[in-house]
């Protein structure tokens, strides 16, 4: 039986070929939550508010929802392209950036399988 898995609330460590996906902001200011969790420990640059650092994904969350829209979609154009990594997605956008997880979770609904998304998304 193949079970569908989900990211937990709290990622502490990843396995080989895995990549933790945080929200961010523009000026890669690092300073808490998951986007903290990414620098401490899975290799996020401070002052590098997107794409791809060390074994972290940076989404700019900040910068207004239309913003968001163009990084999941970069996102999931990237992950397509990497079937080879396995990205844990966290519920970017729903802190303190303050969108709507229906509609965030809707930007990801298209992800390829190597996408782990949070329950209910």
């Amino acid at each position: 039986m193949n079970e569908q898995r989900h990211t937990p609330d709290r990622i502490t460590e990843l396995g080989p070929d895995e990549v933790f996906v945080f929200g961010s902001n523009a000026r890669g200011a690092h300073a808490a939550g998951a986007a903290r969790t990414a620098v401490e420990r899975f290799g996020a640059v401070p002052g590098v508010g997107h794409g791809l650092q060390g074994r972290s994904y940076a989404i700019d969350t900040m910068s207004g929802f239309a913003a968001l829209e163009r990084e999941a979609a970069e996102f999931v154009a990237f992950a397509l392209s990497r079937p080879d990594l396995t990205f844990w997605l966290t519920r970017v956008g729903t802190g303190i950036a303050g969108h709507d997880e229906r509609r965030v979770a809707a930007l990801f609904a298209d992800a390829p399988p190597n996408v782990v998304r949070p329950p209910g998304w």
